[in-house]
């Protein structure tokens, strides 16, 4: 469910910009930042929180309480107010752009005056970048590129934004005298990573009280058309959500129709014809006398079409269809199949929740096993050290005792730009599982970023590729390896490749899945979790995995602990490439 705290999020983390583009201490822009992320996080809804219980948040002092309780009272922060006003609006929109931070933004403008990605973009055509301190000859070229990433991503949001959301407007209009049965299809019923639109279905016997319902939403802001079959709205996100009344008879030809990809659509039809058959959204009909043969539910309408049914994250025309003619379609893994995450932080380095409350959470979920892997300390900021991580190990230790969860200690490694990772093998030894990533030096040539991650591979210590391509959905391009040579590393090595279940990351992306999969490559399907809150992610990377066409058997946090730490000793004999 959308909350006030991500709305408080993004005004602190505004005002942690604003602060950095007027030039004020790093330490200070880091204290909102933090700030920013622990509300964000934060399990409770803050709506109606004071100041004195704004300051139970970790990482929220007097300062911001006040600040943030003022603008829950009033829907406005002075401050934030004040810096709004003093720096150009053209300026402000300039740091969204990938690559771009800042004070950068800041420097760009008051050299060249440009006020907007616009204006950027016909600098860097006009060459004008040359003359400005501190951008290289490459700069141009990474800049139009974000400009592109950000204006792809004003079309689209990701599924964390857009899931909640269709959740939230479903179980309103089930509410609603009349309506029968109502749910979401389109791109987020197959869950694709960003969704433009919102489709959402509905049979009703009071379709004009149902609309009425809709457009009265308090997430709607403006009604686009209105009609007794369709409407159209625009929530304050910028989403457009379609909502379609169909008749109770027609559910499951409607939700076949609405779901599948453009492409998907177009083989049914075909098959359908070949059938002396018309698909629509109505139903299955005889194509010489327009006789309904079949619409109440998706099943009867692939099972009329000669097919299983066939699961909506496959509906791409990636070969579904071939594999349900021949009976070969995969048993999907589902979250119910997860039995541990591999991949999660504490307060110890990024994470907002102590070791006892994540390990909790986790109890709380049902799981067989749970690692915590805080970040080694090759990324400086997080400050730790062998010291810190062992005395964490002895405090799990003690929890482990009396944890219904079997408690893993892990470490998330970071790849350097030669493969290395932070800590030599006998101290690697000590860890239960090594998660390793890419944490900088995006933008190496092909050649060194695919030996980069083959030598993480190769270590007798790594478990899994944590978010492989590094990407940032919206944001940060994936960086640019030969995945198949990748692929093959990691086969050949047992080691497992994360799809990361964060909104923003879900990497390895479904293509690259599907690939690494046919290579036999195994997968960890993590949530990446920062706070307890961030566990329940896990279902958008479950549904990245299935879009991936993996089964419980290609996931290794699907497995019995006893199999799972036999494939985590990662006892082979590796040949380097």
């Amino acid at each position: 469910m959308a909350r006030t705290n991500d709305d408080v999020a993004a005004v602190l983390e505004e005002y942690a910009d604003l602060l950095a583009i007027t030039g004020a201490e790093d330490f200070k822009i880091r204290v909102y930042q933090k700030a920013s992320r622990s509300i964000g996080a934060y399990p409770a809804d803050i709506a109606d929180y004071d100041a004195t219980a704004l300051k139970q948040i970790p990482n929220v002092g007097e300062s911001i309480a006040g600040k943030v309780a003022a603008y829950l009272r009033t829907g406005s922060m002075a401050k934030l107010e004040e810096l709004r006003a003093r720096i150009p609006a053209g300026v402000r929109a300039l740091t969204r752009i990938p690559t771009l931070g800042p004070k950068r933004a800041m420097a760009l403008h008051q050299s060249l005056g440009v006020d907007s990605p616009e204006s950027l973009e016909a600098a860097i055509h006009a060459g004008a970048l040359d003359d400005v301190p501190g951008f290289g000859p490459k700069s141009g070229e990474n800049l139009l590129h974000g400009i592109a990433l950000l204006r792809q991503a004003a079309e689209r949001v990701h599924l964390g934004v857009a899931m909640p959301l269709a959740e939230d407007i479903v179980a309103a209009l089930q509410k609603v005298h009349g309506c029968r049965r109502c749910g979401y299809a389109g791109s987020l019923r197959r869950m694709k990573d960003t969704i433009g639109d919102i489709d959402i279905l509905a049979t009703s016997n009071r379709p004009k009280a149902l609309m009425s319902a809709f457009v009265a939403l308090p997430q709607v802001t403006e009604v686009i058309v209105r009609g007794d079959k369709k409407t159209s709205v625009r929530t304050e996100q910028g989403l457009q959500v379609d909502l379609r009344v169909v008749p109770p008879a027609a559910w499951g030809a409607a939700m076949q129709y609405f779901t599948g990809a453009k492409a998907h659509n177009i083989r049914t039809r075909e098959i359908a014809g070949h059938h002396k058959l018309k698909l629509s959204e109505y139903g299955l009909f005889d194509a010489g006398t327009d006789e309904l043969v079949v619409s109440k539910t998706e099943e009867e309408v692939y099972r009329r079409l000669g097919l299983p049914w066939i699961p909506p994250p496959l509906r791409e025309d990636t070969g579904e269809i071939e594999a349900a003619l021949a009976g070969r379609l995969p048993d999907l893994v589902t979250e119910n199949d997860v039995r541990g995450d591999l991949h999660t932080h504490t307060d110890l380095t990024d994470g907002l929740a102590s070791l006892e409350e994540m390990a909790a959470a986790a109890a709380e979920r049902g799981y067989a096993y749970y690692a915590v892997s805080d970040h080694g300390p090759d990324l400086f900021m997080q400050r730790m050290t062998l010291d810190k991580a062992r005395s964490q190990r002895e405090r799990l230790r003690e929890l482990d005792e009396t944890c219904p969860v079997r408690l893993l200690h892990g470490v998330e490694l970071n790849i350097g730009p030669d493969g290395d990772v932070d800590w030599p093998a006998d101290v690697l030894a000590e860890f239960d599982v090594c998660v390793a990533s890419v944490h900088s030096h995006f933008d190496l040539p092909r050649d060194r970023t695919t030996r980069r991650l083959v030598r993480a591979a190769e270590n007798p210590c790594v478990n899994v590729i944590g978010h492989p391509s590094a990407r940032l959905i919206g944001r940060r391009p994936p960086i640019d390896a030969d995945w198949e040579a990748v692929f093959e590393a990691c086969a050949r090595t047992g080691t497992a490749l994360e799809v990361n279940a964060f909104p923003d990351r879900l990497d390895l992306a479904a293509d690259l899945v599907r690939r690494a999969r046919r290579q036999g490559v195994k997968f960890a399907v993590d949530s990446d979790a920062h706070a307890v809150g961030h566990l329940a992610n896990l279902r958008y990377g479950i549904g990245a995995a299935q879009r991936g066409w993996l089964t419980a058997d290609d996931v290794i946090n699907t497995w019995p602990l006893d199999r799972l730490t036999a494939f985590l000793r990662k006892e082979r004999t590796l040949t380097p490439a």
